[in-house]
């Protein structure tokens, strides 16, 4: 039903936030904390708290990076494991919004469709379509001075599904992790999940406990390590020190050891490689061929992924669970026929084919009047994007935990706002330097990155426009490098 009537927000807010996963609500406790005086609103499409952590659904879902560093610094993780799963990670965010009273300011059910941008009004006037419990459209339209897009990287519409060969004749249940049904029953059955990312190795195994066997069919080998469920240092400090504490120095431990790690492997990738397939082939035993667990590409090409206690490798050794590696011919009625003539059978097939990319959250946009194609943008400190005022865009790191970013950025948007009052001044944009060189945003070879390089923003060869994958570099120059730097200008 198309849109039949608009309301009006009545007075320009100070801040708009788009999305309430954990950017959002991040962002908008940063502003409770640092800015009481900003009045802000939080647009949200979905009916509940959690963006990532409500949409997936599937079975296992948890975090790959540690809890510890996935958390905020100010709201220590209590929970025992390390790496959390889905539920738990929602109710964590959950509880900073009903803590700082940031739930009353968010607007649910509000997809945001157009944003438009005036230099004479230094204003932001952004529409949204609200659909009722009885599902009538409704259009709304907001004003504010700085928009806060925390709005992910991701479609919430689509995933990356690519269609394969005679899939009509397969006889069983096709299912794509991001919209998992509620009533898929797997037990006692043949399960093929076609994929070696991070959604594959978290379904196997979860789905092995009950499952007659799983099967991961990999084009290509990813890397996988185990990780401790549990930090045993992080479990030590909170017997010995006030929460707090020992969350800051667990979260500190957790960050230089994320950094150390990434160097060695981009400075020494052949020892490190070694060493990640000695890893894995402990774990998995004799009878696995390691082919299954030796990427080509380098480690940190692509993102590591992480098992907790070595799940995966434990079901692969007990024949639970099983991998393939090779590409799909076609499917067929009971399963999948693979190039090498081999037929997978199967009763459900899930395809852990990956994510696709967009832009701001498919928001179309434009500078007075003007439309904005965010792939001609550059990033600027990995936050803003040239020539595009007022607008702070939250994006994390591919290398560790993405609250580590949002948390730095959150907290560089109440300095800037800050700042301007202080001076007296209504606009902040990035002026792009036609001598700086263009790079791509990311440095990173994984499929659903390659497929949207187009639509991302770039990065440039120098300061302030390089997006760094390193969170001591980001807290220096954005945390404690001047607002007015030459490049962002002011009016």
């Amino acid at each position: 039903m198309s849109a039949s009537q608009k309301q009006f927000q009545p007075t320009p807010l100070d801040v708009l936030i788009i999305g309430a996963g954990l950017s959002g609500i991040g962002a908008a406790r940063a502003l409770t904390d640092q800015c009481p005086d900003k009045r802000y609103l939080i647009l949200e499409r979905r009916e509940a708290i959690g963006g990532t952590w409500d949409l997936f659904r599937y079975p296992g879902i948890r975090s790959d990076s540690d809890m510890y560093t996935l958390s905020y610094s100010y709201k220590p993780w209590t929970h025992r494991k390390a790496i959390a799963d889905g539920a738990d990670i929602k109710s964590y965010i959950e509880d900073i919004a009903e803590e700082s009273g940031i739930t009353h300011n968010i607007r649910f059910k509000r997809k945001v469709t157009n944003a438009s941008w005036s230099t004479a009004d230094a204003l932001w006037t952004v529409t949204a379509v609200h659909t009722d419990a009885q599902g009538n459209e409704q259009e709304e339209t907001f004003q504010a001075r700085l928009l806060s897009v925390c709005a992910g990287y991701y479609s919430y519409d689509e995933g990356h599904r690519p269609e394969f060969p005679n899939e009509k004749a397969f006889s069983g249940e096709i299912v794509h992790p991001q919209f998992w049904p509620a009533d898929l029953d797997y037990s006692g059955k043949r399960v093929v999940v076609i994929g070696s990312g991070a959604t594959a190795v978290t379904l196997v195994p979860a789905m092995a406990q009950t499952a007659a066997h799983v099967t991961m069919l990999q084009r290509s080998p990813s890397y996988i390590a185990s990780r401790p469920q549990r930090d045993a240092i992080a479990q030590t400090l909170q017997k010995w020190l006030p929460m707090q504490t020992a969350h800051s120095l667990t979260r500190w431990k957790n960050v230089a050891l994320t950094a150390f790690f990434y160097r060695v492997a981009r400075n020494k990738p052949d020892m490190f490689k070694e060493r990640l397939i000695h890893m894995a082939k402990t774990q998995v035993g004799p009878d696995v061929d390691m082919k299954h667990f030796t990427p080509s590409y380098k480690p940190w090409d692509q993102r590591l992924c992480a098992v907790p206690d070595g799940d995966l490798f434990h079901d692969l050794r007990a024949g639970r669970a099983s991998v393939v590696t090779d590409t799909i011919e076609s499917f067929t009625e009971k399963g999948i026929r693979l190039t090498s003539g081999e037929e997978l059978q199967a009763d459900i097939i899930v395809t852990a084919t990956g994510l696709k990319l967009n832009a701001m959250g498919d928001v179309k946009m434009t500078i007075d009047d003007k439309p904005v194609a965010f792939g001609d943008c550059m990033s600027y400190k990995g936050m803003m994007l040239s020539d595009i005022p007022n607008l702070v865009l939250t994006f994390g790191y591919t290398n560790a935990s993405w609250t580590l970013k949002a948390e730095l950025t959150s907290n560089y948007t109440c300095r800037l706002l800050r700042y301007m009052d202080s001076k007296g001044h209504r606009i902040a944009v990035a002026r792009r330097d036609p001598s700086v060189g263009i790079q791509p945003f990311l440095d990173f070879t994984s499929g659903y990155v390659q497929r949207a390089e187009g639509m991302l923003p770039k990065q440039g060869d120098r300061k302030p426009w390089q997006v760094h994958q390193n969170y001591f570099a980001d807290k220096m120059t954005i945390q404690y490098a001047r607002v007015d730097d030459g490049v962002m200008q002011f009016q």
